[in-house]
């Protein structure tokens, strides 16, 4: 593609060429240390938060917090994840999911983890070959007997094709994956 004549289109081209996870290490990302995710003010990433109620209980409590923190929301979902040991900030990982025959490989790296008396999780960024840009943050929380899931996401366009182009696919991929995130922790 030639250079863009029109300053303003110009602006708009660049500034979605981008990397934007650069632009999450200016803001919180999905906070999965916080109850309450704060909202930053204009942003190029899809803003996603969603919880389901795993049960009650302290055994219901043990088993999903150490569940959560080894992979298992994305396991149970239907990806492979090539190191379900327990997450430690910084680490990189490939997750795989294979559908329709398509084998998609998801290179993250742990961002965040967070593990107290009433909140355990982690957050993961996307690393560049990753078919989205962003962060997500799965989190286990407790209020009293009651254990929920929260899943947050921050979610832009991929850099590279043919991922930049499926983006409006793999958003509806994300919301059925998000339906199985909240499922896979009962």
């Amino acid at each position: 593609m030639g250079r863009c004549p029109v300053p303003y289109l110009r602006r708009l081209i660049q500034d979605r060429n981008q990397h934007p996870p650069a632009s999450l290490d200016a803001n919180p990302g999905t906070a999965p240390d916080l109850a309450t995710w704060p909202a930053v003010g204009s942003t190029r990433f899809r803003r996603s938060e969603a919880t389901a109620p795993i049960g009650q209980g302290d055994q219901v409590w043990e088993r999903a917090t150490q569940d959560v923190l080894r992979w298992a929301v994305k396991a149970r979902s239907g990806f492979t994840v090539d190191d379900a040991r327990k997450v430690t900030p910084g680490s990189e990982l490939t997750i795989t999911a294979r559908m329709a025959g398509v084998t998609i490989r998801e290179p993250v790296r742990v961002a965040t983890v967070v593990e107290n008396d009433t909140r355990v999780g982690f957050s993961y960024r996307t690393l560049p070959g990753h078919p989205v840009t962003g962060e997500e943050a799965f989190i286990v929380h407790r209020d009293g007997d009651d254990v929920f899931v929260t899943v947050r996401s921050l979610t832009a366009p991929g850099n590279e094709q043919p991922w930049r182009a499926l983006y409006p696919l793999l958003r509806i991929a994300q919301v059925i994956a998000r339906r199985r995130y909240l499922r896979a922790l009962r």
